[in-house]
């Protein structure tokens, strides 16, 4: 876990957004049509949405918030759903308390 890698990601008030929804997607997005549950996460699609922003800044958004491992991708068939690496986050906020 990089400390500095995950502040900057946080910097941004969209990817906060995208972390708080995703603390909670039941009551922040629609039931997924072809999967019955929000176990793997959201569909891009649906984060795109909430958000208003272009397809294309969204996959940026969440591929930092990847590379921060602040989000687990998994992958059905042709989408990609993301959900939050509440192990980092833990140990983030941890890290913060004890350090800072």
């Amino acid at each position: 876990m990089d400390i500095i890698e995950i502040n900057k990601v946080l910097s941004n008030k969209t990817r906060v957004n995208i972390l708080k929804w995703l603390k909670n997607p039941e009551l922040n997005f629609p039931p997924h049509q072809d999967i019955d549950h929000f176990n793997d996460g959201v569909c891009v699609g649906y984060i795109q949405d909430k958000t208003g922003l272009s397809q294309s800044t969204i996959s940026t958004y969440l591929n930092s918030m990847q590379n921060a491992d602040l989000v687990i991708p998994t992958r059905h068939g042709k989408w990609t759903y993301y959900k939050r690496n509440e192990d980092v986050i833990q140990a983030y906020i941890e890290a913060i308390q004890n350090e800072l």
